[in-house]
């Protein structure tokens, strides 16, 4: 194992850890649910992708094998993570704030969470 190889693994394994930091310290520091939902979409993603990307860069250089397992957990993060935040803003929503305290919008119907679905 070369020395740049080792260097790359451990930046990636660094970074990842430094955004996994940042996610958990944000999980506890913030405020409320609307505030408290980035964390873990945004900084947590990263930084399980950055320890992805190590193990990736380490079964591919040093073990000589393509892992193609790190890539179906970052696609799994990156279609629920978002998909998850929308349903905790919806509840948050729907429990914590009226229909009157929402900007409006420019579409036929309002909010969703607001709108009736339609009969028939």
């Amino acid at each position: 194992m070369t020395l740049i190889t080792e260097f790359v693994i451990s930046l990636f394994l660094i970074i990842g850890g430094i955004f996994a930091l940042i996610g958990s310290l944000g999980m506890v520091r913030l405020r409320d649910t609307m505030q408290r939902m980035h964390a873990p979409t945004k900084a947590t993603t990263l930084g399980v992708g950055g320890v992805l990307i190590a193990s990736m860069l380490y079964f591919l250089l040093i073990e000589g094998v393509f892992s193609y397992r790190e890539i179906l957990i970052v696609l799994m993060l990156l279609v629920t993570a978002p998909i998850t935040a929308n349903f905790i803003a919806k509840v948050y929503i729907q429990g914590n704030v009226g229909n009157d305290d929402l900007p409006g919008t420019d579409a036929e119907r309002g909010w969703a969470v607001y709108d009736e679905p339609p009969m028939g």
